[in-house]
């Protein structure tokens, strides 16, 4: 007798699957949730919402994130991932969650690993109040390979039509862009980042996979928390895969560019690494990885001191542009230091000649570093007039308190805006 499992569908494995995530699914109801677990569709009801409301709606996945989360264990996380890189979707345009739908597909379905990614969602959709209202667990043998699992999901949120973002009449040159630190590289690039790894690093530290396997961030409370400063945004950019040159430009509208001012803020000490690791070019890793800001946000240049005490720094501004151009200015590597992530003290330098900065202060340029001193090969000599710091990294990338200086030369990389973008109505 031949029966579905002998084919590799276990429907059994499935109604466990739903079991172990019932409790995790049902605590993030709210009272719009008309339906129950395991219903044919979620019910939701749009009673509270009022007149003139838009419903936003966006899909995504993951990515490849989800082999490193295989290979050392990470499932929560891919989980939280998913929830958050969507709110993060409908936030640029002013939207808040309403309910989040998952799919998860696999070769050969493991209960637990389902049930860990699911709970991982139901955590991250209580956080920012969506309803997990729904999903659909896959067994496909054939399809994908042994021990794959792909997942993917669509929310569904809602923003007055009067409050929607961008608000790309109101945009101007001069006004200033924030920049909201992101915790990893959140959702992409990952296929690059497992290259590198996989050619250069076959033994990466604990600390690289921990960072690496970091959940997206959802930004939904730190804008709030903007706004509450009465600081009003004009518009949001999700820096996601296609970077800071593809992602400004879809809120500008075309007679806009952004120029974005490397050194405002320090590039996290896993970016450093992976950029070490494969020699990669400023306009690859800042096209690929958000190098440390996962959200820019567009404000008017007379907010700025209110938005100083976000703590968030002012990382560019906009430009006036015929072309939708992003620049990049300046130099995001100083302090110049080895690879961070490997074990050992990383050799730092400083002019011996002056007194190491106080805490917080901002580094000076000292005029004795010089061209060449500053581009010296990673496995050469410290520079001239330097001595190497003793001090280890921190993970959050923030150089020793003894760096003192920065390049003197900077480089600029320009992006143009590949096709307008239409205003929202």
């Amino acid at each position: 007798m031949t029966n579905y499992a002998d084919a590799g569908v276990d429907i059994d494995a499935g109604n466990r699957a739903v079991k172990l995530m019932g409790d995790a699914v049902r605590s993030t109801n709210t009272p719009a949730v008309l339906s129950e677990l395991g219903a044919f569709g979620g019910l939701f009801s749009t009673a509270g919402l009022g007149d003139g409301s838009v419903l936003v709606a966006s899909t995504d996945g993951v990515g490849t994130k989800v082999e490193l989360a295989a290979r050392h264990g990470g499932w929560n996380g891919v989980g939280r991932d998913l929830v958050n890189h969507c709110v993060d979707d409908i936030l640029v345009q002013g939207a808040r969650p309403l309910f989040f739908l998952d799919y998860i597909a696999t070769a050969k379905l493991v209960p637990e690993i389902v049930a860990e990614i699911v709970t991982g969602m139901a955590e991250a959709c209580k956080e920012v109040g969506c309803a997990l209202l729904g999903g659909e667990t896959a067994e496909m043998p054939g399809v994908y390979t042994e021990g794959s699992v792909d997942i993917a999901g669509t929310i569904v949120g809602a923003v007055h039509r009067d409050a929607l973002w961008p608000r790309t009449d109101d945009l101007r040159p001069g006004d200033v862009l924030l920049g909201m630190a992101s915790d990893s590289p959140h959702t992409n690039g990952y296929s690059l980042i497992r290259l590198l790894l996989d050619r250069h690093d076959d033994d990466p530290s604990d600390d690289l996979i921990e960072w690496l396997l970091t959940p997206h961030k959802s930004y939904l409370g730190e804008v709030d928390e903007l706004r509450a400063l009465g600081v009003e945004p004009k518009a949001l950019a999700h820096i996601t895969g296609g970077g800071f040159f593809e992602k400004i430009p879809r809120v500008l509208p075309d007679s806009i560019g952004a120029e974005i001012q490397l050194g405002t803020w320090d590039v996290p000490a896993g970016f450093r690494h992976l950029v070490e690791l494969g020699d990669v070019p400023d306009s690859e890793s800042f096209r690929t990885w958000n190098m440390g800001m996962g959200l820019i946000v567009a404000i008017d240049a007379d907010d700025a001191e209110a938005a100083s005490a976000s703590g968030h720094p002012v990382i560019g501004r906009l430009v006036e542009s015929d072309t939708g151009e992003v620049e990049l200015v300046g130099d995001w590597r100083w302090p110049r230091v080895s690879s961070s992530w490997r074990r050992g003290p990383a050799p730092t330098c400083r002019p011996s000649s002056m007194p190491a900065p106080s805490a917080g202060s901002r580094p000076r340029l000292c005029s004795s570093w010089s061209t060449v001193a500053l581009r010296t090969p990673r496995s050469g000599p410290p520079p001239p007039e330097c001595h190497p710091c003793t001090g280890r990294w921190a993970r959050s990338g923030r150089p020793s308190p003894t760096i003192l200086a920065e390049p003197a030369n900077t480089t600029t990389l320009r992006w143009r805006r590949r096709s307008p973008t239409p205003a929202p109505t």
